[in-house]
C-alpha cells in the first residue's frame, strides 16, 4: 500500500507539469464538410474557421502567431513523362513516379512561408508546395533530375488550379481567430479531403490539428458513375447506342435536300 501510495503522490506533479507543458491548442472547424458534385457544379469555397487557445500556466511569447492551412485532395500515384523530339516525332524519354500524391492542394497562411519557418523545418512537417515529394522510377543516372521534375510537377498542377499557394489566405478576426478560404477548382475528383492547420511562433511549430472534408456526386452524375464503375460492359453499350441515334438524328436534321 505504501508503494501505491508514494506511485500516487508521485504522478501529481508529474501530471501537473503535463498540463502546463500543454502550450497553445487549435481548434478548427469548416462552413461545410460535404461538396455535392451536381449538373451545375463549376467549383466551390470553404470557410475554415479556427481558435487558437492557451493554458493559464502558459508563459507569455514574444511576437505573433502564424497561422498555415493546409487542404489536401485525394491521393493518388502520378507519373510524369518528359517528351523529346526525335527527329519529325516526339518520344517519351525519361519519367518520374510520384506516389501517394495529392491530386489537389491548397496552402493558405498568414503572411509568406519563408517568413514563418525555415525551409529545413518546413520540408520535415510538410509545409509548402515545395516540399512535394518524389520516388524515382526512371532509368539510371535520371535521379539527379529529380528535382526538375517535381518543379515541373508543380508548374503544371499550379497552371490547372489544382494547386495553389495563397502566403496572405489566412486572416485574423481577433487576436486568437483567424479565418481562411479553401477554393476548390472544379476539376477536384471526388473523394476524402483533409485540412490541416499548424500554429507558429518566432519559427518554431506550437501546435497542429486536422479535420476533413468529402466531395461526392450526386443526382445524375453519381448514377452515371455508379453505373460506368460496376457495369462496364452495359455502360458502354448504352453510350455507343446513344452516340449511333444521335449520330442519325443529326444526319435527319440537317439533311440538305
Amino acid at each position: 500500500m505504501r508503494i501505491v501510495a508514494s506511485a500516487l503522490v508521485l504522478s501529481i506533479p508529474i501530471l501537473t507539469a503535463a498540463e502546463a507543458a500543454r502550450g497553445e491548442t487549435l481548434t478548427v472547424t469548416l462552413s461545410h464538410h460535404q461538396v455535392r458534385i451536381t449538373s451545375t457544379y463549376t467549383g466551390a469555397e470553404l470557410a475554415v474557421f479556427g481558435v487558437i487557445g492557451r493554458d493559464g500556466a502558459t508563459a507569455p511569447r514574444s511576437g505573433d502567431y502564424d497561422l498555415v492551412v493546409t487542404a489536401r485532395g485525394p491521393r493518388a500515384n502520378t507519373v510524369l513523362r518528359e517528351k523529346r523530339p526525335f527527329g519529325p516525332v516526339w518520344l517519351n524519354d525519361a519519367q518520374v513516379k510520384f506516389y501517394d500524391l495529392p491530386v489537389t492542394m491548397a496552402v493558405l497562411s498568414s503572411r509568406p512561408l519563408d517568413e514563418i519557418a525555415d525551409v529545413d523545418l518546413r520540408r520535415r512537417y510538410a509545409v509548402g508546395l515545395d516540399t512535394t515529394r518524389a520516388s524515382n522510377i526512371a532509368p539510371p543516372g535520371a535521379a539527379v533530375r529529380e528535382e526538375e521534375f517535381r518543379e515541373a510537377l508543380i508548374r503544371l498542377k499550379t497552371q490547372s488550379n489544382l494547386y495553389v499557394q495563397d502566403e496572405r489566405g489566412v486572416s485574423f478576426i481577433a487576436e486568437n481567430v483567424f479565418r481562411a478560404t479553401v477554393p476548390l477548382p472544379a476539376t477536384a475528383p471526388p473523394g476524402a479531403y483533409e485540412v490541416e492547420a499548424a500554429l507558429f511562433r518566432g519559427g518554431v511549430r506550437l501546435a497542429v490539428t486536422q479535420t476533413s472534408f468529402e466531395v461526392t456526386k450526386t443526382g445524375l452524375e453519381q448514377f452515371l458513375a455508379r453505373e460506368a464503375r460496376e457495369r462496364g460492359l452495359l455502360y458502354g453499350a448504352a453510350a455507343s447506342a446513344l452516340a449511333l441515334v444521335f449520330g442519325w438524328l443529326a444526319t435527319v436534321v440537317f439533311r440538305r435536300d
